[in-house]
């Protein structure tokens, strides 16, 4: 069964992991994606621990694995001029090329979007950097963290008088990279069916992950005062949407809406806490409430007074319990890795998500047939460096 993004082809020169995640979104749901690495060690992600137990220590790694499943791996030197050849030939067969080097590295390599589109002007050609293609700060180096700090984020979390808390997933580069970078791709190929023109697709990481401060930041911009790190309704300022802690452990408590508090409310016997759920002070009287009942107790009691009131569970724990959450991958030289499946369903067309992520350069043969070279001509590239 084909997936309903089959047919589009995708070019990924990008390592680690905004760029893989993107493309991972795509070729879970059929887009063809070639991992373009070059001749030494390929994506550092391979070489990321930890290896799956009794794997090859030349083997993909764990993580490798769960972002690159399901593409294949040509390795090009782009210093070399008959590589950079091969990526030509490349990108005239390909609908998109993603990449994430620092702004310019392409073109000082000859093969920037002003060549490429060239040779194809129908190329969507996607860039995911820190801070953008262009201003002051477009060759600043940062990661997850610097790129929250920049842009807000980070300043927020946490508790009032507490320090600002790095989030235990890498929102800029998952959301403000990965997933950006998908939808812009999609966004553009769309475009493309009218106007047959492909365009470059600039994802500042900062900036995107700062779109997820859509409703934060909607009442500053509308002459309300600015947030602040403990003042927000949905980060613990109110008792009605916080997390508790119980007998062994934690709860999460969501009653945003008053039906919801009042369940909860004369479920506990506190008829008299109700039309409180604003009240800072409420949350003094609920921790010994809280406390006195295990995760397991709450969950039961939620069962039965439905509140919007969950146990915090730990990630091992989250993964049992949720269903198609992990998928099996049998893995050349790992055996069978288990990983993240896809995110999301679709009835007719479901993801491929338990195909193999490819070996260093599995594929570089074969591509290089694909593209019309004959053997002499594939030695020769190898006898030269140009792949490998």
């Amino acid at each position: 069964m084909t997936g309903p993004l089959a047919g589009i082809r995708v070019l990924d020169l990008s390592r680690l992991l905004p760029g893989g995640f993107c493309s991972l979104l795509l070729a879970d749901f059929g887009a063809e994606v070639l991992k373009v690495e070059d001749t030494g060690a390929g994506d550092y992600l391979r070489w990321t621990p930890p290896h799956h137990d009794g794997a090859d220590p030349s083997a993909s790694s764990a993580p490798f694995v769960a972002l690159n499943r399901g593409k294949r791996s040509i390795r090009l030197d782009l210093k070399h001029e008959r590589g950079r050849e091969v990526l030509l030939r490349l990108a005239r067969s390909h609908d998109v090329l993603l990449e994430s080097f620092r702004p310019g590295v392409l073109d000082r390599l000859g093969v920037g979007y002003g060549v490429l589109r060239v040779a194809n002007p129908g190329l969507v050609y996607c860039a995911i950097t820190g801070y953008g293609q262009e201003g002051p700060d477009r060759d600043r180096p940062g990661h997850d963290v610097n790129y929250l700090a920049r842009n807000g984020v980070l300043a927020l979390s946490g508790e009032r008088d507490g320090p600002p808390v790095i989030p235990a997933v890498q929102v800029a580069d998952l959301g403000g990279g990965g997933l950006m970078a998908a939808f812009a791709i999609m966004a553009a190929l769309w475009e493309r069916e009218r106007s047959g023109e492909g365009q470059v697709v600039d994802v500042a990481m900062t900036a995107a992950s700062q779109r997820w401060l859509a409703m934060v930041a909607a009442a500053m911009l509308a002459g309300g005062p600015p947030p602040r790190r403990g003042g927000l309704d949905l980060a613990g300022a109110r008792p009605c949407y916080s997390v508790y802690r119980c007998a062994d452990g934690w709860v999460a408590l969501g009653a945003l809406e008053p039906k919801f508090w009042e369940v909860l409310c004369d479920g506990i016997g506190r008829p008299d806490l109700r039309g409180r759920q604003s009240d800072p002070a409420v949350a003094a009287e609920l921790e010994p409430v809280f406390a006195a009942r295990t995760r397991a107790e709450w969950a039961a009691f939620a069962d039965a007074h439905p509140c919007c009131l969950e146990p915090v569970l730990e990630l091992e724990e989250a993964l049992e319990r949720m269903p198609g959450a992990v998928v099996d991958v049998e893995q050349p030289g790992c055996g069978s890795v288990r990983v993240l499946g896809a995110p999301f369903g679709m009835s007719r067309t479901p993801a491929r998500d338990t195909r193999p992520a490819p070996a260093l350069g599995e594929n570089t043969r074969a591509v290089l047939g694909e593209l019309g070279y004959d053997a002499h001509e594939v030695a020769a590239l190898e006898h030269a460096g140009a792949v490998a």
